[in-house]
């Protein structure tokens, strides 16, 4: 077996894909920290290398759970599907992330690209044919998934388990561990049934995943590398790729009537297939040793892209495989996991229309922290403060002081400066160190780090009026004045550079103050970019205050949710 795929050192191109999130409920800020966030600082920041980079995204719409929400809502699963994407896809774009195409896995290409990648595999003997025992309800005449199957927990004996988990103990089960199984569809006892299905058998990958990930990716996050290694360690099993089921992508074969596709295994076949519907030249995404693939999950789908996809992809046998999985832990909500069931959450739609224009703070905050590591949890408190005494009183603070000092006395002209003291050039010298420390944070998928180092050029420059109080020197050192505002305005022209990644909304705001078209990331620790004479505009707020009320509206929402 060809074990060649190295890391890429120094790409042509880039594919980025996220986790494609289910479309049986919206976005809740747990999806946005994990995922979409960082993926979206990742891909701003190449296009402002002018990297050629895809940034893929779409909705999940195949699966047990939007079959069961369907029936509990006596609608059809197409019905789901459609509200979901659409809410899903409007507020994505309504926070700035920046998918170059935002797809579906009910769209007929997608069908016709995972139906042809299953039927290569399957003609190429990549398959295993089994003939097992499942679940059978009598009076549905149907296989039961193991979410339609529920009975008592072998370990905790919890009377509600599901055939595939336990949600009281955690334990993961098999339908047949259940004492007392029912039929969640009829409420009847069901009865064991043999069906045929095909496995991709991943014990015939073992040794290409002991090189691949434990020899040649050392590099990446230790969750992930750990979980990869547990998994190799306890040795690979082969894996059922169909299932009984009318609602997917059917199974490209005679005599698989009832049968569709596993959404595990057509679900990461959609980052090729929007790829595929957003270009033509799509297959240099996709099958060039020169372009870095790297997928941004949550931990919860580790196993999927560092292990299941690319045995599928090595299977197929024409594709890269990813450079990188950064996943990231989980996001708790006031100390507490974050339930969707339980309305535990805060909604991506809702808070959009109850913080109008304040897409930068959630971005910001998300960030700041983002569960590289270990999970972390979001208070509504901590996302007040933060916004208030970090983005308001320091970086709004800063530029707007400038800003307006510029308009007070040059009447909005930039003045020329003169002489530079000692304390200028320490501040020069921030301007031109910061931003190559923000990029490497951001290649290394440090963006906690990354924004840590790019709010502290928002600092830099927020003492350095402070601390120089050039409203009191206007009268008696006139040249000095001109000095530090000009320094501060190019500091404002570097932060519209530096935290357009992470606040897209604000870099476009200070833009619009100093009269300037958005630079590239080369451009970053200059200290002419606002030339001298240059017209700048009327200072203009860039965040606002979040009051207390707000915050009590957020915690009444969530004490009614517990309630």
């Amino acid at each position: 077996m060809n074990f060649e795929q190295p890391a890429v050192k120094n790409p042509k191109r880039y594919t980025v894909t996220t986790a494609l999130p289910y479309a049986n409920g919206p976005i809740h800020i747990g999806h946005l920290a994990g995922v979409y966030v960082p993926a979206d600082i990742y891909v701003r920041y190449l296009r402002s290398t002018n990297q050629d980079v895809v940034f893929i995204g779409g909705s999940d719409e195949h699966g047990v759970p939007i079959t069961i929400k369907a029936r509990e809502l006596g609608v059809t699963p197409q019905d789901i599907v459609d509200k979901y994407h659409a809410i899903i896809k409007q507020s994505f774009a309504d926070l700035g992330i920046s998918f170059d195409i935002y797809s579906r896995t009910t769209a007929k290409i997608h069908h016709e690209t995972a139906s042809e990648f299953f039927k290569k595999l399957y003609d190429n003997g990549k398959f295993i044919e089994k003939t097992t025992e499942q679940y059978f309800d009598e009076a549905n005449n149907q296989f039961l998934a193991d979410r339609y199957i529920t009975g008592e927990c072998p370990h905790c004996h919890n009377p509600n388990a599901y055939g595939d988990q336990c949600e009281q103990c955690g334990t993961s089960l098999n339908a047949t561990d259940l004492i007392n199984p029912k039929s969640a569809i009829s409420g009847n006892t069901p009865i064991l049934k043999e069906t045929k299905h095909w496995y991709l058998p991943l014990d015939q990958y073992e040794d290409f995943f002991k090189k691949w990930i434990l020899e040649e990716h050392k590099e990446w996050k230790p969750n992930v590398y750990g979980q990869c290694k547990s998994w190799i360690d306890l040795g690979l099993q082969p894996r059922a790729v169909t299932r009984d089921l009318d609602w997917g992508v059917k199974v490209p074969l005679e005599n698989a009537e009832g049968k569709v596709l596993y959404v595990w295994f057509d679900a990461p076949i959609g980052y090729i297939s929007a790829t595929k519907e957003f270009r033509d030249d799509w297959e240099k995404y996709w099958k060039d040793k020169e372009t870095k693939l790297v997928h941004f999950i949550g931990k919860d789908n580790i196993v999927f892209h560092c292990i299941i996809f690319p045995a599928m992809l090595k299977a197929e046998g024409s594709y890269i495989l990813p450079d990188n999985v950064p996943a990231n832990e989980f996001l708790n909500l006031e100390n507490d996991k974050i339930s969707t069931s339980k309305n535990w959450a805060v909604w991506l739609h809702e808070y959009l229309q109850e913080f109008p224009n304040q897409q930068d703070a959630l971005r910001y905050v998300l960030t700041a922290i983002s569960p590289e590591t270990k999970d972390n949890d979001f208070t509504w408190k901590d996302f007040q403060t933060r916004n208030n005494s970090e983005l308001l009183a320091i970086f709004g603070n800063f530029v707007n002081r400038t800003v307006v000092l510029i308009d007070k006395y040059y009447e909005g002209k930039v003045p020329q400066y003169t002489d530079l003291t000692d304390l200028d050039k320490e501040v020069v010298e921030e301007i031109k160190t910061i931003p190559q420390k923000v990029a490497t944070s951001i290649e290394h998928y440090k963006f906690r780090e990354a924004l840590a180092e790019m709010m502290n050029l928002a600092r830099v420059g927020n003492k350095y009026l402070t601390e120089t109080e050039p409203w009191k020197l206007q009268k008696t050192e006139p040249e000095r004045v001109k000095t530090i505002l000009n320094l501060s305005l190019q500091i404002c022209a570097n932060l519209a550079i530096i935290c357009e990644p992470f606040l897209p909304f604000t870099a476009e705001k200070i833009n619009r103050m100093l009269n300037l078209s958005a630079q590239k990331w080369a451009e970053a620790g200059r200290v002419d970019l606002v030339p001298t004479g240059h017209q700048i505009n009327k200072a203009e707020h860039l965040f606002s205050k979040i009051e207390d009320e707000q915050i009590a509206v957020q915690m009444q929402k969530l004490e009614a949710a517990k309630k």
